[in-house]
């Protein structure tokens, strides 16, 4: 049987914030009084101008963080943004130069045994043993997580196995998985030991698009049973539709945070539609027309901000009325791409506040 390390902290270049961070001793099924739980109105994790150099690179400077209970807080920005870093310092694997951090409530530079146990990791380049079977690397985790071994075990991994669907190669070499299906083992080690929060570093890199949505699936599915999840990502496709509260992160720093439709009403706080038709002389007319608050024509479409959504009637009766046919009306919601593009536009990098209630 392979053995744990006893004790010390992690190498901060061991991609692995899961199996090879944690000791036999340290993974248990019980808690301590002081890790009970969290009243449902304090976050599950709160940073507070959290800062982290190596050496004269600036990783965090002046992080601020609140993930709410039972939520999907997604982490966007770009390579080098400080997400994997904002991770590692969650968990205890790095600690903070200044700053707070609780996580459940605790420190987790002081206590962050006991609160990995309650973590689910998977980091961008998940450690497995190639040697051995995805079964054997499941049960190996199960005994460092304090699950013990025998038929439960044994079922509570097929179980895991077969929500990220793996179970047909639970008997093979991981050495001889693809890609994709590492990351599948990786996810479902996450969640064997039934952590409340999850945290996922680029969680569907190497998956093709049809395992990524199935992921990203999956990943939503867990809030439904009370997990607390937070995602890195710098793949915005995958954020939409999916997180609750999204944080933009550029050089280390929080520039805003807030639900992605609160976010999205800041910035484009008027209702917006498209229209086209075969007149560009009578849709320049729109321009008057009562209610347009902007007007913009590229050829034959015209996108217009309007004051309130009920106007749109109004404008395709004006176009009709003056013998233009209309081609296409359609409403333009901003994209989450949209948004990232106008928030990293509008703060120079300087931090914007956070919105949607919440304070920072």
């Amino acid at each position: 049987m392979l053995s744990a390390s006893r004790g010390g902290r992690a190498d901060p270049q061991d991609p692995s914030l899961c199996l090879r961070y944690f000791s036999v001793n340290a993974i248990t099924n019980t808690r301590p009084d002081t890790l009970a739980g969290v009243s449902p109105a304090e976050p599950v994790i709160r940073l507070e101008q959290v800062t982290k150099a190596f050496g004269p690179a600036m990783a965090l400077a002046d992080l601020n963080l609140r993930v709410p209970s039972g939520q999907i807080t997604v982490l966007l920005g770009p390579n080098g943004a400080g997400k994997t870093t904002a991770i590692r310092t969650i968990t205890g694997a790095f600690n903070p130069d200044s700053g707070v951090i609780r996580v459940f409530g605790v420190d987790p530079a002081l206590q962050g045994r006991e609160v990995r146990s309650r973590c689910g990791v998977v980091s961008a380049k998940p450690s497995l043993y190639d040697r051995l079977s995805g079964r054997d690397n499941l049960r190996y985790a199960a005994e460092l997580h304090g699950l013990g071994r025998g038929s439960g075990v044994d079922a509570r991994i097929a179980h895991c196995a077969g929500r990220f669907g793996i179970d047909d190669a639970l008997d093979n070499q991981v050495g001889g998985y693809s890609t994709g299906m590492k990351t599948r083992l990786a996810l479902a080690r996450s969640v064997l030991h039934q952590p409340e929060l999850l945290l996922y570093d680029e969680p569907t890199s190497g998956l093709d698009p049809e395992s990524s949505h199935a992921v990203l699936d999956l990943i939503r599915e867990m809030t439904d049973d009370g997990s607390t999840v937070v995602m890195c990502t710098h793949l915005l496709l995958e954020a939409e539709g999916l997180a609750d509260q999204v944080v933009i992160l550029q050089d280390g720093t929080d520039i805003i945070d807030g639900s992605p439709g609160v976010l999205t009403k800041r910035f484009w706080p008027e209702a917006m539609v498209r229209i086209s038709t075969d007149d560009p002389v009578a849709l320049d007319a729109l321009a008057r027309h009562e209610g347009v608050v902007s007007y913009e024509r590229a050829d034959r479409v015209a996108t217009l901000h309007l004051d309130r959504p009920d106007r749109v009637p109004d404008l395709v009766f004006a176009l009709t009325a003056a013998g233009a046919r209309v081609t296409r009306v359609e409403p333009h919601e901003p994209t989450l791409e949209d948004l990232y593009f106008a928030v990293r536009q509008a703060s120079g990098h300087t931090r914007l506040g956070a919105v949607d209630g919440s304070t920072v």
